[in-house]
């Protein structure tokens, strides 16, 4: 599988309108991949809380149709990124959707901990209750977002079921970079699986966006890392590796129950 997280700058200085625009023309400049990623929240901007409300839309609403044209157009999975989702029910959710290179709606996934250090989220979204496995022409991706990085119950729950790799977006900030780092070479070392994480830079609400977006091997070494500025990375994965590794380390097959 080769893979173009897209490290985009989220700034108060544009509209979602301009965003939209600038987010198709690195989209156009692709080629050749096999699975596209986008941040969280990266049309409205996670800081942003006053928008959540406006900018909400339902599950195959603005975002999912808009992507899925491209998702048909070069042939790819595409990871949506996360959206405000709204339901019939009155809720919403901060949610991500997985495209296929049909451009068909194949998963999705509504974020389960919601962040609330100096955050409106779980205020004004309602958590997800559960974990979701996507099945793939490559293999089984387990999607997160952002916050989950911290609960390692859900990944290992998502191996449990199945995932080979997990597809990660997020809008972690720079002042806990260090955490970002860490963290995405343990889920992935812990679990022995490939590790997506797309992360987003710029200052949206007064909160600066670490960038940092990286590729880690289901043996934690991070296969590419972007910096602090936007850009699109790109990383080649081998789901043979994860087999070959858990065959090799069989540390998952160890596991004993705790009581």
């Amino acid at each position: 599988m080769k893979a173009a997280l897209i490290q985009l700058c989220v700034c108060d200085s544009e509209t979602s309108e301009q965003r939209w625009e600038r987010v198709e023309q690195l989209l156009a400049g692709l080629d050749d991949v096999d699975c596209i990623m986008l941040p969280e929240l990266w049309g409205v901007g996670f800081c942003n809380f006053d928008r959540y409300l406006r900018e909400e839309e339902p599950l195959q609403g603005l975002t999912v149709s808009r992507l899925m044209v491209w998702a048909r157009r070069l042939h790819c999975y595409l990871v949506t990124g996360s959206f405000i989702e709204c339901t019939p029910d009155g809720r919403r959710y901060n949610t991500t959707a997985v495209l296929d290179p049909d451009g068909q709606l194949i998963g999705s996934y509504r974020k389960i901990h919601l962040f609330g250090y100096d955050s409106q989220e779980p205020a004004l979204l309602t958590p997800g209750g559960h974990t979701a496995e996507v099945s793939t022409s490559y293999g089984i991706i387990g999607l997160s977002t952002c916050y989950d990085l911290r609960f390692p119950e859900q990944f290992r729950h998502m191996v449990d079921n199945g995932a080979q790799l997990f597809a990660v977006t997020a809008a972690w900030p720079q002042q806990r970079l260090d955490d970002w780092r860490l963290f995405c070479r343990v889920r992935a070392l812990e679990n022995q699986s490939f590790l997506l994480a797309c992360n987003h830079t710029g200052d949206c609400g007064g909160t600066i966006g670490a960038g940092h977006s990286m590729a880690v091997a289901p043996d934690g070494t991070v296969l590419a890392e972007a910096g602090a500025e936007e850009q699109i990375l790109m990383a080649e994965l081998d789901f043979q590796d994860v087999q070959q590794f858990r065959r090799q380390f069989p540390a998952l097959h160890d596991r004993v129950p705790v009581k």
